[in-house]
């Protein structure tokens, strides 16, 4: 491919509006355009690295014995009503009529489409185990778009459907595709994508995985271990609170507080520790208002996804109104009289001598325990871990907390959908019996721009060869020098030839211009022909990464050209796990 001929433009200047690196990056370099919010068309570049990790995604999923189907974009709302996502999906789900008045929507997960297509072929027990797959565009109305290729509203996914006819058989198939998506990780160039476990959510299911590549500008909070590599997304990560030392109870006490409402202020006017307070964090459910009350320790957050689960109800930050009997500010267990489900989080658990609020303006109890004041209660896990909190799997205090960017997830899905959509097998028994699913997905063009996200510089992303747009940018200096055009020409040809994917700059413009450009298409490899360098008898061959150097005689330009591309490969090859 010749340079001049490419579509698509590149720029000096960092676009207005891309916050994070990569979108400013991609944008600068010509691989992509935005069309609305969170809707982009891709240029030559970022289509050929796309269709490179799809093709790695491919050969990972055939030697896990996937088979590739097709499920349509647009879907009738009836095969949505049969798994009750339908209504109970908000509008991320985009739902419209078509020109028969019939209700229809635009594909943003295929779990139904999946169950549609095969209830009819899997009605025996012998045709388990199977998994099928695609890589497709779905369309996920998106309230903030954001962080260009990262989070948008249309996009190319592989999503993967497995049946079983046991939990066993999931549990063990699960394992496979979760070391499959380390290969597929490790083979796009970021190997050190880490799996967390991870909430279910919409999806349903039990267990479920997500694979994060760390990075400060991810939306997604990451706890881990680092004594024992303990991982989890912060919705899912359980909260351990040490168990308090034993000390001798006081009297429970109406103390005047005035004016102190939040956590903070009761902290500061009595002169306590934040950890012997209870505090109270009020919500409402989506579809009836009702509140509920949730009391915590004082320094930790409420994890709502863990409430959400609990309840199993949506939920919203409460509206406080004087017809509830609430006591904003001052809400206590002890002689509560308003109208709301109470709730104790686990960190309250044994703990003594608290500070509460005590239902009245300006009051707070001190002295709190809760069995003896309140009664026997259960204790739940309603907090948000926190760094230097104890790991969950080791015990030992030392988690820390990072950022990240999800670009895979696993979900063991169990009969959620084969039971709603009336999917049904005979077993060996001749009992009718639902599949078991599991369910696969990765984000092809949110993985691209992560791994420009985790490799780039100033001047342009740095591609892992592997999908690099291009493995080699060959670069003809004074394009007018007639034994320079003719030599860079030449070598051209050869490497086509001979199967190495090159891009070729033979324009008449001055080479910091020639360069800059090749930076923003973060080619691995560049290979330099000039006039000066003609007169040495070498060409100059140079890394994206800096970490190569080197100028070779013109007759072994070919050669080493060659070799060179293979060492980048095998250096990537080198950091796959093995599959079995």
């Amino acid at each position: 491919m010749k340079l001049v001929n490419l579509v698509g433009d590149r720029f000096k200047e960092r676009p207005a509006g891309a916050v994070v690196d990569s979108h400013a990056l991609m944008l600068r370099g010509g691989y992509m355009k935005f069309v609305a919010s969170g809707i982009f068309s891709q240029f030559p570049p970022l289509l050929r690295t796309s269709k490179k990790i799809e093709a790695i995604i491919r050969e990972e999923m055939n030697k896990i014995d996937g088979q590739e189907v097709l499920f349509p974009v647009t879907m009738p709302a009836s095969l949505w009503e049969e798994s009750g996502r339908y209504s109970s999906i908000a509008s991320e789900l985009l739902r419209f009529k078509d020109r028969n008045d019939v209700p229809m929507v635009l594909g943003m997960t295929h779990e139904e489409a999946a169950v549609q297509l095969v209830r009819e072929y899997g009605t025996s027990y012998s045709k388990y185990p199977f998994m099928i797959y695609q890589i497709q565009t779905k369309f996920r109305d998106e309230a903030r778009p954001r962080a260009g290729m990262i989070r948008v509203r249309e996009f190319t996914m592989k999503d993967a459907y497995s049946f079983h006819t046991s939990m066993e058989d999931l549990e063990e198939y699960y394992a496979r595709c979760h070391k499959a998506y380390e290969r597929i990780f490790a083979r796009a160039g970021v190997p050190e994508v880490v799996s967390v476990k991870s909430d279910s959510g919409m999806m349903g299911g039990s267990v479920s995985h997500e694979f994060m590549l760390l990075t400060p500008i991810g939306e997604d909070t990451l706890v881990i271990c680092p004594e024992c590599g303990y991982s989890a997304n912060m919705e899912a990560a359980d909260c351990i609170i040490p168990a308090y030392a034993d000390e001798a109870l006081q009297e429970l006490t109406l103390t005047h507080t005035p004016g102190a409402h939040t956590i903070e202020e009761v902290v500061d006017f009595l002169k306590t520790d934040i950890q012997k307070t209870a505090k109270a964090v009020v919500y409402q459910e989506n579809l009836t208002d009702d509140y509920v009350i949730v009391f915590t320790r004082g320094d930790l957050d409420i994890n709502e996804t863990k409430l959400r689960n609990f309840l199993g109800k949506e939920i919203h930050p409460a509206v406080i109104t004087a017809e509830s009997g609430i006591v904003a500010g001052f809400i206590g267990a002890v002689n509560f009289t308003g109208k709301a489900t109470l709730l104790f989080d686990r960190s309250l658990k044994g703990a003594k001598n608290l500070v509460c609020g005590a239902n009245r303006e300006d009051y707070h109890y001190t002295g709190f325990n809760i069995e003896r004041d309140y009664g026997e209660v259960e204790y739940h896990d309603f907090s948000k871990a926190f760094a230097g909190g104890i790991c969950p799997a080791c015990g030992k205090p030392v988690l820390t907390i990072s950022n990240g960017i999800e670009v895979g997830n696993i979900f063991q899905l169990g009969t959620k959908y084969t039971k709603t959509m009336g999917m049904t097998y005979l077993d060996e028994n001749g009992e009718t019996k639902n599949p078991i699913m599991g369910c696969y997905g990765i984000g092809v063009g949110r993985l691209a721009a992560s791994v420009c996200e985790a490799s780039h510089d100033d001047y342009g992303p740095i591609w892992p060869i592997s999908i690099a747009p291009w493995q080699v940018h060959l670069c003809c200096v004074r394009s007018d020098d007639a034994e320079c055009k003719a030599f860079a020409d030449k070598l051209y040809d050869d490497l086509q030839r001979d199967g190495v994917e090159v891009i070729y700059d033979d324009r008449d413009v001055r080479a910091g211009v020639m360069f800059s450009d090749a930076d923003l298409l973060g080619t691995p490899l560049r290979v330099v022909v000039s006039p000066r360098n003609l007169g040495e008898g070498v060409v100059e061959i140079t890394s994206r990464d800096k970490s190569i150097n080197l100028k070779v005689p013109t007759a072994e330009a070919f050669d080493t050209v060659k070799k060179t591309v293979a060492d980048m490969f095998e250096a990537i090859n080198a950091k796959v796990p093995a599959l079995f």
